[in-house]
Formats: structure tokens, sequence, C-alpha cells
């Protein structure tokens, strides 16, 4: 699965996170979720047994 904004591919904590309103799947990696979560309030669903060092990351920036 690829991320909708940047099309990276997602990592399974990264494919599993969901919208809990409406309980659909948002698809976006981290760091394009980070970037959009400071402007839009989104409360989410995440499995966080699934989550990885890869996943959290400080400096976004580094990753590119």
């Amino acid at each position: 699965m690829r991320c909708l904004a940047c099309d990276r591919n997602l990592t399974d904590f990264e494919s599993t996170r969901k919208h809990t309103n409406t309980g659909e799947y948002l698809d976006l990696c981290n760091k394009c979720y980070n970037e959009i979560q400071a402007d839009v309030e989104i409360v989410t669903e995440e499995r966080l047994d699934l989550t990885h060092e890869d996943d959290i990351q400080v400096d976004w920036e580094q990753d590119e």
C-alpha cells in the first residue's frame, strides 16, 4: 500500500491508521500525516503494537 500524498510505501503501522468517526483508512505515511495533523484535527485509531522504530522519527527531513 502507498501513501496517497507522496506515494511512499506504507509500513504496517501506517497502513492500519483509521479515522475514528468514519472507520476509513487514511493511507498516509507518518510524514504526510504529521504535516496535516497540525492543520486539521483528526481523531484516529492506531495499532501501536505494529509500531517499529522506523515509524518514530524526530527529524522527517533526514528521511528524504
